[in-house]
C-alpha cells in the first residue's frame, strides 16, 4: 500500500507538471494566433489597394514564421497530451492491481472473521477474559478489527472513485488529441497557401529590379544622414557632460536603463517587427544585404509612439523622405524614434516610461501602415557610438 502511495504521489506530480506546461503553451498559441489576426488585417489593405512592396513581403515572412510557432506549439501540445495519457494508463494500472489485492484481503478478513465469530461468539470472547485488563485488551482488539474493516472498505471505494477520474481525464485528453491533431493540419494547409502567395509577391516585385534598387539607395542615404547625426549630437552630449558633469539623476537613469534589458516595453502598444537590426539578407534581391542599424516595426493607421524608459529629449529633426526623428537619452544610452509626425515634446523636456512622444506617419497609398523605425545607441566614450539590437531590449511577444 505505501508503495503504491509513493508511486501514486509520483505520478501526480508529473501530471501537474504537465498540465502546467500545456497551459503555457496554449497561452502562447493564443497570443500568436491573435498576432496573425493583427498581420492579417495589414495583408488585408494592402489587398484592398491592390500594391504591394518590400515591407509586404517581410509583412507575409513575419506570419509564415508565427504560424510555424503555432504548428510547433501543437505539436508540443500533443507530446505532453500523449505523455500524459500514458502517465495516467500507469496510474490506472497500478490502482486496479491494488485494488484486486485490497479486495482479496478484504474478502479474506470478512470469511476469517466470520469462521471465528461462529464458533467462538465476540461476547463469550470478551466474558472468557481471565480478569478485567484481558477483557479490555479484547474490546480494543475487537474495536481494532472493526476500524481496520472500516478504513479498507474506504480505501476500495476511493481506490475506484480514482480509477473512475483518471479514465475520465484520459478521454478528455484522447479528445484534445484529435482536436489539436486536425487544428494541426488546417494550419499546415493554411501555412502552405501562404508560402505560396509570398513566392507570387517575390516574383511580381522581381520584376521591378530598378526600382527596388533606387529605394535601397534611398534608405541607405536616410539611414547614413541619420547615424551621422546622432553621432554628431552625442559628441556633443559627450563635451557638454566634460564640461559640467553628467548629472547624478542622469547617471542613475543610465543604470535602471541597463538593468531592463529586456524588460522595457515596445515604443507601440501594437506592431510586428518587419526589419531586423544588423545585417539582413535582401527579400527579392538575392546579391544585395542591408546593415540596418535599428527595427522597423510595422503598425496599422494612427499609431502613437511612446518612450521605452525615462528620460531627456537630446534632440528633434527632420530628414528629407523620413519625417521627424526624435532622440532620447538615458544616461550613456540614446533611443531614436523615426518618421513620427504631430510631434507631443520639444527639445529638453524629461519624459517618463510610456509617455507619448508623437505619431508615426501613416502611408495612406500603402495600406495605411504605419512604420517606425526604432534604434539603441550606448556612448562608450569613444568616437562611434555602439549601435546596439532593439529586440535584445525590449520584451519578448
Amino acid at each position: 500500500m505505501i508503495k503504491y502511495i509513493v508511486i501514486l504521489l509520483y505520478i501526480l506530480s508529473a501530471l501537474s507538471v504537465s498540465a502546467q506546461s500545456r497551459s503555457e503553451l496554449e497561452a502562447s498559441r493564443k497570443k500568436t494566433l491573435e498576432e496573425i489576426a493583427f498581420v492579417d488585417n495589414l495583408i488585408k489593405e494592402t489587398a484592398r489597394q491592390k500594391s504591394s512592396g518590400i515591407n509586404d513581403i517581410r509583412i507575409i515572412g513575419n506570419k509564415l514564421t508565427l504560424r510555424e510557432s503555432v504548428i510547433n506549439g501543437m505539436r508540443q501540445e500533443v507530446e505532453l497530451l500523449t505523455e500524459r495519457i500514458e502517465i495516467n494508463e500507469l496510474a490506472v494500472s497500478l490502482m486496479e492491481k491494488d485494488l484486486e489485492t485490497l479486495k482479496t484481503e478484504y474478502a479474506l478478513t470478512i470469511i476469517n472473521s466470520y469462521k471465528s465469530s461462529k464458533g467462538y461468539p465476540v461476547l463469550a470472547y470478551v466474558l472468557s477474559a481471565k480478569d478485567f485488563n484481558q477483557g479490555y485488551k479484547r474490546v480494543r482488539y475487537l474495536q481494532q478489527v472493526a476500524q481496520f474493516r472500516r478504513n479498507e472498505a474506504e480505501t476500495i471505494a476511493g481506490l475506484k472513485k480514482e480509477i473512475s477520474i483518471v479514465k475520465d481525464k484520459m478521454e478528455i485528453d484522447l479528445d484534445n488529441v484529435s482536436q489539436l491533431k486536425s487544428n494541426e493540419e488546417r494550419q499546415k494547409i493554411l501555412l502552405q497557401e501562404e508560402q505560396e502567395k509570398k513566392k507570387k509577391m517575390v516574383n511580381t516585385l522581381g520584376s521591378k529590379e530598378k526600382q527596388l534598387k533606387i529605394e535601397l539607395e534611398e534608405k541607405k542615404r536616410i539611414a547614413q544622414k541619420i547615424e551621422a547625426e546622432i553621432a554628431r549630437i552625442i559628441e556633443e552630449e559627450r563635451k557638454r557632460s566634460v564640461n559640467t558633469g553628467i548629472t547624478p539623476e542622469m547617471k542613475l537613469i543610465g543604470e535602471n536603463f541597463e538593468e531592463n534589458k529586456g524588460r522595457l516595453p515596445w515604443p507601440v502598444e501594437k506592431g510586428i517587427v518587419t526589419s531586423k537590426f544588423g545585417p539582413q539578407k535582401h527579400p527579392i534581391l538575392n546579391y544585395v544585404s542591408e546593415n540596418n542599424i535599428g527595427i522597423e516595426i510595422t503598425c496599422y493607421g494612427k499609431t502613437m509612439v511612446r518612450a521605452v524608459f525615462k528620460g531627456q529629449i537630446s534632440k528633434i529633426f527632420a530628414i528629407q523622405g523620413a519625417n521627424t526623428s526624435i532622440i532620447l537619452r538615458h544616461g550613456k544610452y540614446f533611443t531614436v524614434y523615426q518618421n513620427l509626425i504631430n510631434i507631443r515634446v520639444k527639445q529638453g523636456d524629461m519624459v517618463d516610461i510610456k509617455d507619448t512622444l508623437g505619431e508615426i506617419y501613416s502611408e495612406s497609398d500603402n495600406g495605411n501602415k504605419s512604420i517606425l523605425k526604432f534604434m539603441i545607441f550606448l556612448d562608450t566614450g569613444k568616437s562611434e557610438p555602439v549601435k546596439v539590437d532593439p529586440e535584445q531590449w525590449i520584451t519578448k511577444k
